[in-house]
């Protein structure tokens, strides 16, 4: 698990547990974070543990074991926390958001740009 989060970004700090805090690729530290003990006795992490975890993490379940099981990439990550408005979106981003891939289409700001680039589109045709 700590190993996982080490490869994607998390970046550990130690003191009673080992808390991970994410650090995006531009190295911005973010609200993504959690927690795992030092106790060697626990092997394997109960569900309602996995899904806190998660939650701390900004992810669905699955989601957070992607992540640490290494499936999900950091890039992907990334855009799932951009998608929320955890990290702000930078120039160097792979994610450009777009009518299809944002969370709530009728709040964003992209879309009501881009609704509007297309309403102006349509008049100029038909003018």
């Amino acid at each position: 698990m700590e190993a996982g989060l080490l490869s994607k970004g998390f970046q550990e700090t130690q003191n009673d547990h080992h808390y991970f805090i994410y650090f995006t690729k531009e190295g911005k530290k973010t609200t993504a974070k959690t927690k795992t003990s030092h106790t060697k006795k626990i092997k394997d992490i109960p569900d309602n543990l996995l899904s806190q975890m998660a939650k701390q993490c900004h992810l669905t379940k699955p989601q957070f074991l992607n992540l640490v099981d290494c499936p999900l990439t950091q890039d992907k990550y990334e855009e799932i926390l951009q998608k929320q408005g955890i990290i702000e979106i930078s120039a160097n981003s792979p994610f450009v958001p777009t009518l299809e891939n944002t969370k709530d289409n009728s709040h964003s700001d992209i879309n009501l740009q881009l609704e509007n680039l297309e309403f102006k589109h349509f008049e100029d045709q038909h003018n």
